[in-house]
């Protein structure tokens, strides 16, 4: 059997948050993420073309780096304004059976009793199709607006995160035993209180006592997305992830990628093949390959210049307003995401300038697009999940959510006929889903199930 390729929808609660400025294009509806109608009808879409989720990205602050303001975020609704991702989910949820939904919620600034409980109610109103995308915060106007002098620096951020993990997993995983609730109307017990267990976790950064608020869901830990960059963040995603979410210009650097996130994975005793390896791709259908590249130059000539160099600045944690438009962008460390800045100044095919990286990042935040008919679009998945070794791939979007309705009608049908792709759902979970029917809860040899027991 043919390698079979999982997809996900990218999307964030914003107007045109990874096409920057495409909120005006005639065929989108960003501008309607505020109704659920907008929601349903992404999420009905995705469903149809059997993804696995829809993968809903998030900040908490402003891009406030370029020029030290807001000024060009709000002008070009630059992930501003930005909705809760959690909160659309239940209805989605209603008007769907199979798709799972992956919220970003930042392990910088959330608190991990309370997150425990919202992501596990999630899961029991879903039967078992959420995941989280774990992310540690990079804005500087995150760090201010929650109430700190300024942004965590870098290590810090992932030695928070790693507990905030150890945590959950402890609430999640060993709070509750799966016999707890007995439903006992005879004895006036709903749940043996000997198999509702404290965590007594005390750390660096938490004391958590426990017990867990809600009884064991479906998966019990959600699926667990990451998107390392950095050399801490790729250990931090080997040590934890289920899925890893890149961003690459090129395939040898796809490749080069997922080599390291393998041995990562690896060397943390799991399976490298424990983690899904998920690049972003944003794919420009035409009918034609002339019909196709007319559509990116159109596109193309849609992005806010100013807006993009606004998301950049935010991305990089570097104030391109100061920079000339044809200097070239440098190699250096970031506090913020260091993906982003190494898509361009460690690029080993090109020397990018600002002008040119702006131009490129202004369309699905700077990720590889494939341009052409279904079939080429087809060709290039093909050929990058074989050659690239992953595992499928984030849908980007450029105008929304048309890119996913034209993806679905003629891309998807393309992968079915080749036999890579899947015609019809596995599982009742997400994690079934993902990892194959059966697989409904995190395997033996993650962390989360090497913590011990707790205490009563």
């Amino acid at each position: 059997m043919a390698k079979q390729i999982h997809l996900n929808g990218f999307i964030q609660n914003s107007p045109s948050p990874h096409s920057t400025g495409l909120w005006k294009h005639e065929k989108d509806e960003g501008v309607n993420h505020n109704s659920l109608s907008y929601w349903i009808d992404a999420a009905q879409t995705l469903e149809r073309g059997k993804f696995d989720a829809l993968f809903i990205a998030d900040v908490l602050g402003t891009y406030s780096v370029y020029e030290n303001s807001h000024r060009a975020a709000a002008k070009g609704a630059v992930q501003l304004p930005a909705h809760d991702p959690l909160i659309p989910i239940s209805a989605m949820a209603a008007a769907t059976e199979s798709l799972g939904f992956a919220p970003t919620i930042s392990a910088t600034y959330a608190q991990p009793y309370a997150l425990a409980r919202q992501l596990s109610t999630l899961d029991h109103l879903t039967g078992g199709r959420v995941a989280w995308n774990v992310v540690t915060s990079y804005l500087e106007s995150e760090a201010v607006n929650l109430g700190l002098s300024g942004r965590m620096p870098k290590e810090l951020r992932y030695d928070r995160a790693d507990e905030f993990l150890e945590v959950v997993y402890k609430l999640w995983e060993n709070s509750w035993d799966d016999e707890a609730v007995v439903y006992d109307k005879e004895n006036d017990t709903f749940a043996d209180p000997e198999k509702v267990h404290l965590i007594n976790h005390e750390g660096e950064f938490f004391n958590v006592p426990g017990p867990h608020l809600v009884e064991p869901s479906p998966q019990r830990t959600p699926v667990l997305f990451q998107a390392g960059a950095s050399p801490k963040g790729r250990d931090f995603a080997a040590k934890h992830a289920e899925a890893v979410f890149t961003k690459n210009h090129s395939l040898d650097a796809l490749k080069q990628y997922t080599a390291d996130i393998r041995e990562r994975t690896r060397l943390q005793g799991r399976n490298p093949e424990d983690v899904l390896i998920f690049p972003m791709i944003l794919p420009i259908i035409g009918s034609t390959e002339e019909e196709a590249y007319a559509k990116y130059q159109d596109l193309t000539s849609q992005v806010s210049y100013e807006g993009t160099a606004a998301l950049l600045s935010g991305h990089t944690g570097i104030d391109f307003s100061r920079y000339d438009p044809d200097q070239y962008i440098e190699d250096m460390e970031t506090d913020a995401v260091q993906g982003n800045l190494d898509m361009y100044a460690k690029d080993p095919n090109k020397k990018w300038t600002l002008r040119e990286a702006v131009k490129n990042h202004g369309l699905g935040n700077g990720t590889v697009k494939f341009i052409g008919t279904p079939e080429q679009i087809a060709d290039k998945i093909e050929e990058w999940a074989r050659e690239g070794d992953v595992d499928g791939f984030n849908i980007a979007q450029t105008h929304s959510p048309g890119t996913f309705r034209e993806f679905v009608d003629y891309v998807v049908p393309e992968l079915q006929k080749r036999g890579i792709y899947r015609k019809e759902y596995e599982g009742r979970t997400l994690r079934e889903n993902m990892f194959g029917k059966g697989n409904v809860r995190l395997p033996d040899n993650h962390p989360a199930k090497k913590l011990g027991t707790v205490s009563t």
